[in-house]
């Protein structure tokens, strides 16, 4: 059984759709990138899924249950961390956890059990003062605890680290990295290296429809074509010239003095590549073969 699955969702707002007819399966375990540019319909999915919203038509199912029929039964199970989340700023992150650790009605042992750990999780058990003081980053990660407090079995997680500086993304993704087979975490982005470091299945959405649901592994293996990257000392124009038309070169791009050449036969461009930077009689100050990133192949999905 999926963790999750949609069935037909569709989500309409008077005359405009939000969400169009998807359909998604979710294996339990899994860190789930669902993808899409801002308006794609990304929230509005976790919104039904987590029971905040109804569908207009289609089924949202967790654990083969129909939310939209019965969410009580899997209320328990799940955890929720909304893109902006909200914190009684005058508490501190114990009081904040005790209070979300009353909503689900823990008691005794458990209670203990689960409010130290959580602590320790978000790295904040030695932190008394008030969470109106804290950092984004804390504030994110305490965000985290939260949404676990009741051992849930399925995170939602809403652009969880869209307004965090590097070392704030890092921590979060850390602890998102740590939950990989013990939950199944459903991550809304748009940030493509936060996919590539934490999920291994992605979902792409485009004005609420499913554009693509694979593996990262299988993404790769599909789309990926080698990029050569070549810095000159001087002027390039010339060897944009020799480069054109070529059936081997699928796109080019320059930055500055750097080219950046896309290819479809990686033997071909290894070896006619230097040959037509000696044409060009350029100095070549670097040169680099590497993969497409998950942002180019993504760019390249919706294009």
């Amino acid at each position: 059984m999926s963790a999750i699955e949609l069935r037909g969702l569709v989500k309409r707002f008077g005359a405009y759709t939000a969400v169009d007819d998807l359909n998604l399966a979710v294996p339990q375990g899994s860190v789930f990138g669902f993808l899409g540019p801002n308006g794609a319909g990304k929230t509005t999915t976790i919104r039904v899924l987590t029971g905040l919203a109804r569908p207009t038509a289609g089924e949202a199912l967790i654990f083969g249950v129909d939310v939209a029929r019965d969410f009580k039964s899997v209320s328990s199970r799940l955890g929720y961390l909304p893109e902006n989340p909200a914190f009684y700023g005058w508490m501190t992150a114990r009081e904040y956890l005790e209070f979300c650790a009353d909503l689900f009605e823990l008691e005794g042992d458990r209670r203990a059990a689960r409010l130290s750990k959580m602590l320790e999780f978000c790295g904040l058990a030695g932190v008394d003062r008030p969470i109106s003081g804290f950092s984004r980053g804390m504030k994110q990660r305490l965000g985290l605890a939260q949404a676990l407090i009741n051992d849930a079995d399925i995170l939602f997680l809403d652009e969880p680290t869209s307004a965090l500086d590097p070392m704030g993304r890092k921590e979060v993704l850390d602890m998102i990295a740590s939950l990989a087979h013990e939950k199944t975490v459903f991550l809304s982005t748009h940030i493509l290296e936060d996919v590539e470091r934490v999920c291994d299945r992605v979902a792409m959405l485009r004005e609420g429809k499913l554009v693509l649901e694979s593996d990262l592994e299988t993404l790769k293996s599909r789309y990926l074509e080698p990029v050569f990257t070549l810095e000159f000392d001087g002027p390039i124009d010339m060897f944009i010239t020799l480069l054109s038309g070529l059936v081997w070169v699928v796109d080019v791009r320059t930055e500055g003095r750097t080219v950046i050449v896309r290819t479809n036969n990686l033997q071909t461009a290894e070896r006619e590549l230097p040959k037509l930077v000696a044409r060009a009689s350029l100095p070549l100050r670097h040169y680099q073969m590497g993969e497409m990133s998950l942002e180019e192949i993504f760019m390249k999905v919706l294009a």
